[in-house]
């Protein structure tokens, strides 16, 4: 989807980094700096780790988030440039991401609940393989799994962790979602799922006093966990703008072929 709104009050934040923090002081200097709250859009200066602090410090707030590479991964972000940049931010195509909402409850039967753009995902804490339960809108899919873990991925988090588990990439604008098994054991030739987004997701540990399990959405992690639920929030929609011919559609499009 095109943008047509202008851009007049920019908010820029910047990751920690020498590259990223002199394109803030330049950016700053051209185009001023307005406080996330007060600004039309909110520009990201890093990597992919910041676009997704970005997002989720901005998760709620309905802000356009623009992202320009001046970090490491930057799959994410748009190319750098100083040049006319509102002319840029109005021409941007928007993208809409709807976050996953994980709830997790460990073995003290406290529930903690994080949100996570990419993945949720589950990793064993020990030497131990890890033993897991599927179940999928209530109904037992696997009785056992036995793997270092497993992930859930949105279609803007499947070229991140995902691919790298050897999950399926999937195009930003399917109503999908993957479940990825990290180093299946048991079933050996399981390579996991592709759910509709509406999927309600529950993923319960096994032997967790003998095979503890982690779970984490993006960055934020839960230790000791016995239980874990994950679905689409579809009350939040997130607003990524990129420039034409680089859209998030594209950029998932070219990693299929490689490329």
């Amino acid at each position: 989807m095109a943008s047509s709104k202008r851009y007049d009050k920019i908010a820029f934040v910047a990751s920690a980094s020498a590259e990223a923090q002199s394109a803030l002081e330049q950016l700053t200097e051209m185009y001023g700096n307005h406080p996330p709250a007060d600004a039309d859009v909110v520009v990201a200066l890093g990597g992919d780790g910041l676009m997704l602090q970005t997002l989720h410090a901005n998760m709620r707030s309905g802000k356009p988030i623009y992202g320009m590479h001046r970090g490491t991964v930057g799959f994410l972000m748009n190319e750098y440039s100083t040049h006319d940049l509102r002319t840029r931010l109005a021409a941007a195509r928007e993208s809409l991401i709807n976050p996953l909402l994980m709830r997790a409850t460990d073995i003290h039967g406290a529930v903690h609940l994080h949100h996570a753009i990419n993945e949720v995902a589950l990793f064993r804490q020990t030497y131990q393989v890890a033993k897991l339960r599927i179940l999928i809108d209530e109904h037992e899919r696997m009785p056992e799994l036995m793997a270092d873990g497993i992930l859930v991925a949105t279609p803007a988090g499947s070229t991140a962790y995902n691919l790298s588990a050897q999950g399926p990439i999937l195009p930003i604008n399917a109503a999908l979602l993957a479940l990825t098994p990290i180093s299946a054991f048991r079933p050996r030739r399981w390579r996991g799922a592709l759910l509709p987004n509406s999927a309600f997701v529950v993923i319960e540990v096994i032997e967790g006093e003998k095979r503890p399990v982690a779970a984490v959405a993006d960055h934020d992690e839960v230790r000791d966990v016995r239980r874990v639920e994950v679905l689409s929030d579809k009350t939040i929609a997130m607003r990524m703008l990129f420039d034409p011919g680089h859209s998030l559609e594209e950029r998932i499009l070219r990693e299929q072929f490689g490329y």
